[in-house]
């Protein structure tokens, strides 16, 4: 309990600090029409976020990133949440009052069965989400290079290009916060910071749904996007995903302050392109929202004060990123970008290699938001224009998916609006089936237990749900490590070659080059090479002799290698590998050697 304490008391401190720097910018924006306070504090919380993304950007760039700068940051922000607070309230208390929708997050009077059925599974669903993130990092990407990313400029201070990641010109504007929690906290604290991100989504999706739609469908909106989230690692999916959907709402009030020619809407053009910036600074999957983003503000904004206002609200966020990549490069997106301006890390059959792997993992999205298809037929769809929007950016963004990647992972930064909209879709399709049943067997429709019956269903549908949850939640909580015994033993069996890479660690021998354990590099030494793509690739230095294979490793400043077990016999059965790699350390799937040069 003390370590899930500690970790949600710092995550509720940086949530503050975030909260109290986008509500004193968005405080001198004005007010949304219809207010929605608690909308509002989520969109502050999202703003501060990425406010502090900014800041740390411009510290590493400087070359002074460091645990005293994030943390005079974090107390700024908390003195201005300070002083936000009276007003705030002040103003909870008159919203809540005047509000055309309830602001309460809880169970009232109002609510219907089917409302609290939907409340029910939500919280049960938020029930192992709340565990996830405790557990130590064990997933592949993570591990890979976001971590590793993460530590290098908490170690360095400044950002760096680090050619033995895969990965190391993409924009890394999320992993900024995962380097700072590395300084304040541990390896699990970067959990939360992805974990904050789906729990502001999610928040923000309830109350849109409140706004736009029903309770119960804002409720399965919100169950069908918290079902769908990862809490239990440092990508930056979820980040990605948050900074879309808050432009896209940010867009909305932008829309309905010029409807009602209000001087402030261009400020919160100004805000939604910043937040859509943010996001492109962190994955470039979100530049393809730009195309759709750009023509909504085009058919409304033709300015060209405002436009280019907005345009350096955009650049700010992720204008380094991608002005570094294009001067150390030639390719502003690289590598993705290589056929059209060049290869540089990669090559030719690397870029192929990368792109079927890709299409190798696609596959249908999870079946929960296949009911967008039928959101057009939605009543909600013909009575509110924000809801068409809605469903717009969602079929928008699931051809892009179909004729990009068909990756389900790359879906992410939708999910949000798309799991609203097919809260939606998936209520015509209950409607039509009961309807089906009324027309095509009335008297057995019209039979008088049936909303007994419908309580007895939904009861036992909420009774397995609750087991499920305990079951998820239990097998979350055994993932916990809370002694570096119990981490060890996580680690061993979630992480191919965590042990050999914990030696490598502590015992190191030169630099290191792996095979095969991608995943395991965040357990090693600092800086770990060798990948299936790039300038350190298995295939140019593998293939020799091992006489030849030797010197080559030694001429880089390689002392050691560490093998998968599955490659270990093929490169062992070569002749005269055993007088040039020398057994160090063997455990748990792989195996580690010293190089050596000249045979003894």
């Amino acid at each position: 309990m003390i370590f899930a304490a500690a970790h949600y008391a710092a995550l509720a401190v940086f949530v503050v600090s975030c909260w109290g720097y986008g509500c004193a910018v968005l405080s001198r924006i004005g007010v949304p029409t219809p207010a929605d306070v608690w909308l509002e504090a989520a969109m502050s919380a999202t703003l501060g976020v990425g406010l502090f993304i900014c800041a740390f950007q411009a510290l590493a760039i400087a070359g002074l990133f460091g645990v005293t700068g994030v943390l005079v940051l974090v107390a700024i922000g908390i003195g201005a949440a300070a002083l936000q607070v009276p007003a705030w309230r002040r103003q909870l208390r008159e919203r809540a009052a005047a509000a055309v929708f309830p602001s309460s997050w809880g169970v009232d009077a109002s609510m219907s069965w089917l409302d609290k059925a939907a409340l029910a599974a939500l919280a049960l669903i938020a029930l192992p989400a709340l565990v996830a993130p405790l557990a130590p990092p064990a997933v592949f990407d993570e591990l890979m290079y976001h971590l590793p990313y993460a530590r290098m400029l908490a170690q360095t201070g400044t950002l760096g290009i680090h050619d033995w990641l895969r990965y190391p010109w993409f924009p890394y504007n999320y992993n900024l916060l995962y380097a700072a929690a590395l300084l304040v906290g541990d390896d699990v604290l970067p959990h939360f910071l992805s974990a904050l991100a789906g729990a502001l989504s999610v928040g923000m999706v309830y109350r849109l749904g409140r706004q736009h739609t029903s309770r119960t469908l804002a409720l399965a909106g919100a169950a069908i996007w918290l079902g769908l989230g990862d809490y239990a690692s440092a990508l930056i999916d979820m980040g990605v995903a948050l900074f879309v959907l808050a432009g896209c709402v940010a867009l909305w009030w932008w829309r309905e302050a010029q409807d009602a020619k209000s001087p402030q809407a261009p400020r919160w053009l100004v805000v939604a392109t910043f937040f859509f910036g943010v996001a492109a600074g962190c994955k470039y999957q979100a530049l393809t929202f730009l195309p759709l983003v750009a023509v909504f503000v085009l058919w409304r904004e033709r300015r060209p004060k405002v436009l280019a206002l907005a345009l350096l609200s955009f650049l700010l966020p992720c204008i380094y990123w991608y002005a570094r990549n294009a001067i150390t490069t030639g390719d502003p997106f690289n590598p993705i970008g290589a056929r059209l301006f060049g290869f540089t890390n990669w090559n030719a059959a690397d870029y192929q290699n990368q792109f079927d792997d890709v299409k190798a993992h696609a596959a249908w999205p999870n079946l929960a938001i296949w009911g967008v298809v039928l959101a057009p037929l939605s009543p909600w769809f013909r009575r509110s224009a924000a809801v068409r929007a809605a469903v717009v950016f969602c079929a928008y963004s699931l051809v892009v998916w179909l004729v990009t990647s068909r990756y389900p992972r790359y879906m992410t930064a939708s999910y949000p609006l798309v799991a609203l909209m097919s809260a939606l879709g998936w209520a015509v399709f209950f409607k039509a089936i009961a309807s089906g049943v009324r027309k095509a067997a009335p008297a057995f429709a019209a039979w008088s237990r049936w909303s007994t019956v419908g309580v007895w269903v939904g009861g036992l549908l909420i009774v397995t749900l609750a087991a499920m949850s305990v079951q998820q939640t239990f097998k979350r909580g055994a993932m916990v490590s809370l002694t570096q015994d119990t981490r060890d033993a996580f680690l061993r069996v979630n992480v191919p070659g965590y042990e050999v890479m914990r030696y490598l660690r502590e015992h190191p021998h030169g630099k290191l080059y792996q095979v095969a354990l991608s995943e395991a590099i965040y357990y090693g030494p600092d800086e770990v090479w060798g990948d299936m793509l790039g300038p350190w690739r298995y295939a140019d230095f593998l293939a020799a002799p091992p006489a030849e294979m030797a010197r080559k490793f030694m001429s880089l400043g390689f002392g050691s290698l560490v093998v998968a077990s599955p490659y270990v016999a093929g490169l062992s059965s070569k002749p005269g590998f055993d007088k040039h790699f020398v057994p160090l350390f063997e455990k748990d799937g792989a195996k580690a050697y010293r190089i050596l040069a000249d045979a003894p």
